[in-house]
């Protein structure tokens, strides 16, 4: 076959044919008595083999050796063109993450784009996290529009300085930065997720509400935890069951008996979260008991005294102790 038949069967350039053989990756078996180069079946697939190599993102010297030298470790250049194309994969879906940032602030004109562009170099991972701190706290007085790239870069903030110096920033920012908290919930990474819950726990957004309740069935127990306390401060009724399941579990028992304490101010609640405590403190162990005497503290009303006096008698020392301290506390008012 002479090289425009080659090129045509292969789809490769008649040029680059010309270029492979110079440098010796593809050369010609032969030449026809008028000079032209002649090439057979075995150097048409030579040719596909090094198409195929270069489409991996091999150069054209690793694809020699991966054809030519019999000790060529093809596994090591494999991981290596992983690691490149993930690298290029991170730095595109970091520019996809921006640009979507900026659509999120509504731009109007290039200077609200190159506004926000300006805080996401500022809240980058480039900078120091005094500086990203000193830029959540000096932006939203600026533009409120900004909440989309706060809340995205409060996603990706390890520094807990410059962290809660973004949570106070999208608080400010609610309306542009609920929505991308929204989304985070749904994120496979439990690290986003928490940190969104964190951040929309302080947000007063009906949106905000609902994906705090959407969470309380997160697989990952922080997030679930923080999403409970926040909607029983805000007097959610579907959070008395799993916070009654935080004291009894141990997990921030403590904050969730306070929660249980906000919504025991409604009388309806309030006997729902006694008859749920008591059904609880049949089936628990003592130290169970003994974090269900403590929490009691926080829920007025005769239920709960009723439910301390048993717990006062219970065989476990430090339960009866327990209880019987927060019956003195509830009597003398303290």
């Amino acid at each position: 076959m002479l090289i425009g038949e080659v090129a045509a069967r292969s789809g490769v350039s008649a040029r680059m044919l010309r270029h492979y053989d110079r440098i010796g990756l593809v050369p010609p078996t032969g030449r026809s008595r008028a000079g032209y180069r002649e090439y057979g079946d075995a150097d048409l697939r030579r040719l596909l083999h090094v198409e195929g190599l270069r489409s991996l993102g091999l150069s054209l010297s690793e694809v020699a050796r991966a054809l030519d030298d019999p000790g060529f470790d093809p596994a090591v250049v494999v991981d290596g063109l992983v690691a490149a194309a993930r690298e290029r994969r991170a730095r595109e879906d970091e520019l996809l993450d921006r640009l979507a940032q900026v659509r999120a602030g509504a731009p109007t004109a290039w200077p609200d784009v190159l506004r926000t562009v300006g805080l996401l170099r500022a809240l980058g991972p480039g900078r120091t996290p005094a500086a990203r701190q000193r830029a959540a706290l000096t932006t939203v007085a600026a533009d409120p529009r900004d909440g989309a790239a706060l809340a995205a870069a409060l996603l990706t903030e390890d520094d807990p300085n410059a962290a809660g110096a973004l949570r106070w920033a999208v608080v400010r920012a609610a309306a542009a930065a609920v929505p991308v908290l929204v989304a985070a919930l749904a994120d496979d990474d439990a690290v986003r997720r928490r940190r969104a819950v964190v951040a929309l726990a302080d947000v007063d957004d009906p949106d905000a509400v609902a994906a705090l309740a959407d969470a309380y069935v997160d697989p990952d127990p922080e997030v679930r935890a923080r999403a409970l306390l926040a909607g029983g401060r805000r007097g959610d009724r579907r959070a008395v069951a799993p916070l009654v399941g935080l004291v009894v579990e141990g997990r921030d028992d403590v904050e969730a008996a306070e929660a249980l304490g906000v919504l025991a101010e409604d009388p309806g609640v309030r006997a729902e979260i006694t008859r749920r405590v008591a059904d609880a403190a049949a089936l628990a162990d003592p130290p169970a008991r003994q974090r269900i005497a403590g929490a009691l503290a926080e829920v007025p009303g005769d239920g709960a005294r009723a439910l301390l006096e048993r717990l006062a008698a219970d065989p476990a020392r430090p339960v009866a102790l327990t209880a019987t301290a927060v019956l003195r506390l509830r009597r003398t008012g303290g």
